[in-house]
Formats: C-alpha cells, structure tokens, sequence
C-alpha cells in the first residue's frame, strides 16, 4: 500500500488514482486499470463516468475494441493532485528517515 492511501485511506477511487499516477507513463483499459488497482471491474465501472465528466482521466486511443486512458494531465486540477500526492509522500518519507535514523543513534 502506498504513502499516500495509508495517509488518506484504501477507497476504490484512490487505490485508481494512485495507480494512475504511479504508472502514468503507460495508458490503460478499464480493465487493466481495475485488475492492477486491485478494483473489481464493477466498482470501477460505478464511479469511472464520473472521473471523465470531471476530466480527470482521458482517453488516449482505440487497441482492438478497448479504450485506453490516462490521467488527464492537462487540467489543472489532476495537476495539483499530483502535486500533493507526491508532497504528500515526500513529506512522510523524509519523516519515517529520521525516525529511523534517530533509532539508529540511540
């Protein structure tokens, strides 16, 4: 489980988005996205049309018959949410470093 849903919880929302975000190098099926997010396809299929009103993912292009999408990096908003995904899990990194190494001292 990653930093940043321990800090703000294991929803199936946020288990998407952390994958997305780790992996957004790639573009992905519904499919893949739920089965590597640890998702179950129905869960992602309730709450996917919501995420491409809101235009935080994005379809890429057509293999076969599936869609593959994206975060949709060009709104500001999936911007910011990087951003603090990544401070987020700096900032409790740096933190659990120094805890360890002031148990390392003492």
């Amino acid at each position: 489980m990653s930093t940043f849903l321990r800090i703000f919880g294991d929803s199936p929302v946020l288990r998407v988005l952390d994958f997305l975000i780790i992996h957004n190098e790639f573009d992905y099926s519904m499919t893949d996205i739920a089965r590597l997010s640890g998702v179950g396809y129905s869960t992602l299929k309730q709450f996917w049309p919501r995420l491409e009103k809101g235009r935080i993912v994005t379809n890429t292009r057509f293999i076969g018959k599936a869609l593959m999408y994206k975060l949709n990096e060009s709104n500001p908003a999936v911007k910011h949410f990087i951003e603090m995904y990544w401070a987020t899990t700096k900032i409790k990194t740096h933190s659990l470093l120094k805890q360890k190494a002031v148990a390392i001292q003492h």
